[in-house]
């Protein structure tokens, strides 16, 4: 059996996980036999409802890879479900106090560390003496840091119990500071948000993560102290390797003018 996503963090290495945005079983056991580290179901933008999710859990299981989810917003109800789920951990879209922080930390965690209701309907299925001692010290809390207000609270949010993990969504970080959403992060100003978050949770020990667009991205953002990163996503990831067979089929190849992709976090 891999590790479990408590196992992961408390060894202290980086990470790479994939993520999936299709709603589909099949394509999440495709990115479970990837290689992952871990795999994020994401309800936020992806176009994937709670039916569709269930099924994905179960199909990361086949893989014994560790799954997360990023819920569609901080709200107990989404928070619970996943993680009654299956779900190993969550992601929490657009932290910006600390009583944002400890809303989604008291959302993941029974008493008497949060308020989670009991109710492990799948989450306790394959986990021997499962307790909510043993359910709170397993799951992983990731905040996402993407608004001005994350930026400037952060201090505090990384001092709130049950914070495992930040994780940065560089399109709403840009645009929240009056930028161009995106994930090739070029402009200085950007650069230096993003800069100043991982260098806050180091001072903190607390993990910090972030979306990228590519191998090179996650190189850079390694290189300045990050540890949690994904690239792309299943949609993405199937769009560009499609797009370039097409391009690159016959001889002088051939032009393809291909909309904005779904490059969001």
């Amino acid at each position: 059996m891999g590790r479990t996503l408590r196992e992961l963090w408390d060894g202290g290495e980086a990470t790479i996980g994939g993520w999936c945005s299709i709603p589909s079983s099949f394509s999440a056991e495709m990115m479970g036999r990837c290689g992952f580290d871990w795999v994020c179901i994401d309800t936020q933008h992806g176009v994937i409802g709670y039916d569709e999710m269930m099924p994905m859990l179960q199909a990361l299981s086949i893989t014994r890879t560790p799954a997360f989810v990023r819920v569609p917003w901080n709200q107990p109800d989404h928070i619970m479900k996943a993680l009654d789920a299956g779900a190993q951990g969550v992601i929490v879209p657009m932290v910006s106090t600390v009583e944002d922080a400890k809303a989604a930390v008291a959302a993941a965690k029974y008493p008497p560390m949060g308020m989670r209701s009991w109710g492990p309907i799948r989450a306790a299925l394959d986990v021997p003496d499962y307790s909510p001692e043993s359910a709170n010290r397993r799951t992983i809390v990731a905040v996402m840091i993407e608004t001005p207000g994350g930026v400037e609270n952060l201090e505090e949010i990384l001092q709130v119990p049950g914070v495992d993990a930040v994780y940065v969504g560089p399109s709403d970080l840009a645009l929240g500071h009056g930028m161009t959403p995106t994930l090739k992060v070029e402009n200085p100003e950007h650069e230096k948000l993003i800069d100043r978050i991982v260098d806050t949770c180091r001072r903190h020990g607390v993990v910090a993560g972030i979306h990228c667009d590519s191998v090179e991205t996650v190189r850079r953002w390694h290189a300045r102290g990050y540890g949690m990163f994904t690239v792309g996503s299943d949609a993405a990831l199937m769009r560009s390797a499609a797009t370039a067979v097409v391009a690159q089929a016959f001889e002088g190849g051939r032009e393809i003018k291909v909309p904005a992709t779904g490059q969001y976090a």
